[in-house]
């Protein structure tokens, strides 16, 4: 049998790679690509940038390290969820939280922000939602959000670090959000 790649998961490969070249970009221009391009923070509202970050603040990432650990679980969980939802709505559901994470940002920090986090989270989310219907919740996403959001929501209360508990949870809200409408809406299953 002979075996050959295939790019099963269009959407979360292109969004991984694109994440890849912006992380090379940043690199050789030192840190001015992200500073340009990546970091979402209060900005003009009469400058295209400011709008254009709010979705590509979600391919940037600081260092290879911040880069592999979101695309360790985006990659692990993104091709099951494009199986389940396909291409186009994964897609909107990486969009939709892009924005959402961004703005609330705007709205409630001066800090930049920047990475893919907020999608991961609500990849999580999503995925323990896979099961949902009608009348039924499932005991996964119950533990789960009492896991992931119940320990953003400490870590932003109680913690002085260097990442955004509110994208985090925004983000897992955002992919609820998501799951719930696509659950609604009688969403197919693959």
């Amino acid at each position: 049998m002979k075996w050959k790649l295939k790019y099963n998961a269009p959407v979360t490969l292109t969004f991984a790679l694109l994440c890849a070249v912006a992380l090379a970009l940043n690199a050789l221009t030192g840190g001015g690509s992200n500073a340009l391009l990546f970091i979402v923070r209060r900005g003009p509202l009469t400058s295209p940038l400011t709008y254009l970050r709010l979705f590509t603040h979600v391919l940037g990432h600081v260092s290879l390290d911040h880069y592999v650990s979101n695309m360790m679980l985006f990659l692990l969980l993104g091709p099951m969820l494009e199986e389940k939802y396909g291409s186009g709505d994964l897609a909107l559901v990486i969009a939709v939280t892009a924005l959402v994470t961004g703005v609330i940002h705007c709205l409630v920090s001066p800090a930049g922000l920047l990475g893919a986090s907020g999608v991961v989270f609500a990849f999580i989310i999503l995925a323990s939602m896979t099961s949902f219907r009608a009348g039924e919740v499932p005991l996964t996403l119950v533990l789960v959000t009492v896991l992931y959001i119940g320990r953003e929501a400490a870590a932003g209360m109680f913690s002085q670090d260097n990442v955004s508990h509110l994208a985090h949870i925004v983000g897992g809200l955002s992919g609820a959000l998501c799951g719930y409408m696509a659950a609604a809406g009688g969403q197919r299953t693959a």
